[in-house]
C-alpha cells in the first residue's frame, strides 16, 4: 500500500494543524473548523453514527459526548495516519496514471480535505497523462461554505499553492 511521503504529511500536519476545543483541559478537545464541521486532532472530522458529519454548534453535544474525554496527542496522531490511509487508498484507486510520490502526496493531502478528487475535473485531467493542466485544477479549490454561503478561505489559497508546488515538484 503506497503511503503519503514525509513532504506530503509535513504539508497536511502545517495546515490541519492541532487545534483544541478546550485548552483549560488535558487532551485535546473538539472544536469546529472554518466551514463548521466538528473536528479533533489533525482534521479528523467527527461524524455521527450514519456516517455524517456533524455541523454547527448545535452539534456541540453530540461531538462532545463521542470523545468526552477529548484524545491524546497520540491518538491524534492515530486518526491522521488512518484517514490519510483512506486518502492514499481513494488516490490509489481513483488514478489510473503513473504517479512520482510528491504527486501522490499532494494528491492525497487535496483528497484528505476535500474528499473531491472524483468527481475533480483535476482527476479527468490527471487520468488523461495532462498532468500540468491537473496541477493547474488546485487552486481552484479554495471555497467553503461559511454561513450558507460559498467563500474564498485564505488558508485554502495557500494550502493549494503549496500542493500544487509539491505535485510540480521533482522527486528528489
Amino acid at each position: 500500500m503506497r503511503t503519503i511521503n514525509i513532504a506530503g504529511l509535513t504539508l497536511v500536519k502545517k495546515w490541519e494543524g492541532i487545534m483544541d476545543g478546550n485548552p483549560a483541559t488535558v487532551n485535546l478537545d473538539p472544536y469546529l473548523d472554518p466551514v463548521g464541521i466538528w473536528t479533533i486532532g489533525w482534521g479528523h472530522a467527527i461524524r455521527d453514527v450514519k456516517d455524517r458529519y456533524l455541523r454547527g454548534m448545535g452539534a456541540r453535544s453530540l461531538a462532545q459526548a463521542l470523545y468526552p474525554e477529548g484524545i491524546t496527542y497520540s491518538q491524534a496522531a492515530d486518526l491522521l495516519q488512518a484517514d490519510l490511509i483512506d486518502a492514499a487508498k481513494d488516490v490509489s484507486f481513483l488514478v489510473t496514471v503513473p504517479l512520482s510520490d510528491n504527486q501522490f502526496s499532494a494528491l492525497v493531502s487535496f483528497e484528505f480535505n476535500t474528499g473531491a478528487l472524483g468527481k475533480a475535473t483535476l482527476l479527468k485531467r490527471l487520468n488523461r497523462g495532462d498532468y500540468h493542466g491537473a496541477a493547474q485544477q488546485l487552486p481552484l479549490w479554495v471555497k467553503g461554505r461559511v454561513n450558507g454561503k460559498l467563500v474564498t478561505l485564505p488558508g485554502l489559497v495557500t494550502r493549494r499553492a503549496e500542493e500544487k508546488e509539491l505535485f510540480l515538484r521533482e522527486d528528489v
